[in-house]
């Protein structure tokens, strides 16, 4: 399985071009992204990059990969990160790396904003493989979660008596949704809507490629 998600980094970094300005997501899969982005760098290419997450930042950081910040650059012409589901609009669940808010905002400020997955995270259905994490505050988060289950889903904090804090100090639920997500665009209108969830980690009409590797090789879905 890791060497499929290298291919597919692997794959995905020979978009990146001298002088690009580039976002570098989390996870196991934006892992080789980044150390392939790494050795574009010590060949001689001129990258500014935005880590999506702390963990991101320290790998760059000892690869000798030069940093900004969105406010320093504007938008980025490309992100290389994963997805946890992929359907077939390029519609994603992303966040179980732990990074959905940052992977957003870097997100939404990227002009290509490239998935790398193994051919596992295609469904039909989002939701049907993966539970859906959600970014919430810690205040009274309990009732949060009461709030989020009011929609259909059993919700699941991560981490239990020891929660998992994000990057920004905040927890995470996991949304269990026992037949997937029939509406995704509704199901994150209405997650929005409640006071304490901060963000979803329903990536909608955001990826622009989604490099799929498997035992055949590495294909491209591209949004039409």
């Amino acid at each position: 399985m890791s060497d499929r998600k290298r291919l597919a980094a692997e794959k995905a970094v020979e978009l990146v071009r001298d002088g690009m300005k580039v976002g570098l997501g989390t996870g196991s899969t934006a892992y080789y992204a980044i150390e392939a982005i790494g050795r574009l760098v010590r060949e001689g290419y001129a990258l500014q990059a935005v880590p999506t997450s702390l963990a991101s930042e320290r790998q760059a950081r000892e690869l000798g990969i030069p940093l900004t910040t969105l406010d320093e650059v504007g938008m980025l012409d490309i992100t290389i990160d994963g997805a946890d589901e992929v359907d077939g609009n390029l519609d994603l669940i992303k966040g179980l790396g732990g990074a959905l808010l940052r992977e957003k905002i870097v997100a939404h400020s990227t002009r290509t904003e490239v998935i790398v997955v193994d051919d596992s995270k295609l469904v039909r259905t989002l939701g049907t493989r993966s539970p859906l994490p959600v970014e919430v505050v810690p205040f009274s988060h309990g009732r949060t979660r009461l709030y989020m289950e009011e929609l259909g889903c059993q919700a699941e904090l991560r981490g239990g008596d020891r929660p998992f804090v994000t990057d920004n100090g905040n927890y995470i639920y996991h949304l269990h949704f026992e037949r997937g997500i029939r509406d995704p665009y509704g199901l994150q209108q209405r997650l929005r809507e409640i006071p304490g969830v901060v963000e979803t980690g329903l990536f909608l009409k955001m990826a622009k490629k989604v490099f799929v590797a498997s035992d055949e090789g590495v294909r491209v879905m591209e949004r039409v």
